[in-house]
């Protein structure tokens, strides 16, 4: 017999997968790894360490350097070292990487044709029951 919540489960992971593939998608249109894509985001409001980029990533380290190490192949970012720590990487992306990255954004219609299909009351439904959702649980007792 199958749990309430299984049919809710599947969905949100068939949501997950069609988000993820159109964002893949959008990234490739753009000549990009959704990885590279993702990290292009991630330095939009300003420059990164490698280790900040490996973290917000949730990647290990050599990962980021081989995704900075293509990206700066394209022009799309620049690596130099940190003022004040030399023995420090920071990337920052170019002019050349935020037009990539608004040609992603572009491609990627996913959110506005999906959520698009609802009422303005039930996108603000959903959006409620999402920050629901996704709240700190008050019972959990954080680990450290």
């Amino acid at each position: 017999m199958s749990h309430p919540t299984d049919h809710l489960n599947q969905q949100v992971w068939d949501f997950v997968y069609a988000y993820d593939a159109a964002y893949d998608r959008a990234a490739r249109a753009a000549g990009l790894s959704s990885a590279q894509a993702c990290l292009l985001d991630h330095l939009e409001s300003g420059s990164r360490t490698m280790g900040e980029l490996a973290a917000e990533l949730l990647c290990d380290a050599s990962n980021v350097t081989q995704l900075v190490s293509r990206l700066e192949g394209g022009g799309l970012v620049d690596r130099v070292p940190d003022p004040a720590d030399r023995r420090v990487k920071r990337v920052s992306i170019t002019q050349a990487g935020r037009g990539a990255r608004r040609e992603v954004h572009r491609a990627f219609d996913f959110p506005t044709a999906r959520l698009g299909r609802l009422t303005e009351q039930e996108q603000r439904r959903l959006s409620e029951l999402l920050a629901k959702t996704l709240a700190p649980d008050p019972d959990r007792v954080p680990r450290g």
